[in-house]
């Protein structure tokens, strides 16, 4: 009978410590996650761009907005403390939670700050989608990602360069270009981000979109032409790519 007390105990505690999380210093991840403790989280509501993601400013130059993307959120936090609503485990990748963060003491959503300045796509779809207004305003105001032209995270994750360009500055005489500047073949590491990432159709008889090399892989040296660049092993799983198979440690002696 005690067991059974000690287990429903446990079980409630579990439950309760699961949908909401203490306020705490979070560490911004890139422009859509945020960690707070040991939990990681993945804003609910709102697609940002990757961390290695490129853009197209009003001018028509190259700029790196998925690290712009990220140093907005570390803006709106300002070091303040954060608290998360825990929605439960994040469907695109199981070792991350979902979540509804707010600054403590704040009632606005981080997702909807970020939507509101022009640095995140609203993904509720719906004709009443949480963000729809806000995302509206700054697409018609031209604020952040929409002063320019860009392609959509997701499809950039996916390496769909055929897809739907957005931004005021998208045109359709210089459609070409502008997919090369978004998709270049030289593409350049991010400052800290040495995992190299590359599309591979033999990666999606495991579910990933390609593989990722490791510095200290036999095949690193080689791969000249990444498609994606990671800045840790978990970033790298939750865009969808598996680690090459030479970077397996050997097998142990015996």
């Amino acid at each position: 009978m005690r067991s059974r007390v000690v287990l429903i105990v446990a079980l409630l505690l579990v439950s309760l410590s699961s949908s909401r999380t203490w306020a705490a210093t979070a560490t911004v991840r890139d422009g859509g996650t945020l960690q707070l403790g040991n939990v990681t989280y993945r804003l609910d509501g709102i697609d940002a761009p990757a961390f290695d993601q490129l853009c197209i400013d009003e001018h028509a130059d190259s700029w790196t907005c998925g690290i712009e993307a990220r140093d907005q959120l570390v803006k709106l936090i300002g070091g303040r403390q954060v608290r998360c609503d825990d929605l439960g485990v994040d469907p695109t990748f199981k070792k991350r939670r979902l979540g509804v963060c707010k600054i403590e003491g704040d009632t606005t959503s981080l997702s909807q700050l970020l939507v509101r300045q022009g640095f995140a796509l609203n993904i509720d779809a719906s004709a009443t989608g949480r963000f729809n207004t806000d995302e509206a305003r700054a697409r018609d105001d031209r604020q952040g990602l929409w002063k320019g032209c860009f392609a959509a995270p997701q499809e950039f994750r996916r390496g769909q360069k055929d897809g739907t360009l957005l931004g005021a500055a998208c045109r359709a005489d210089r459609d070409r270009q502008i997919r090369e500047a978004l998709f270049p073949e030289d593409f350049v590491m991010p400052s800290g981000c040495n995992i190299k990432g590359k599309f591979a159709v033999r990666a999606r008889v495991t579910g990933n979109l390609g593989i990722y090399h490791l510095q200290a892989c036999r095949s690193y040296p080689g791969l000249t032409n990444p498609d994606r660049w990671f800045c840790s092993e978990e970033d790298a799983q939750a865009g969808g790519f598996r680690r090459a198979y030479n970077c397996r440690p050997p097998a142990k002696s015996k």
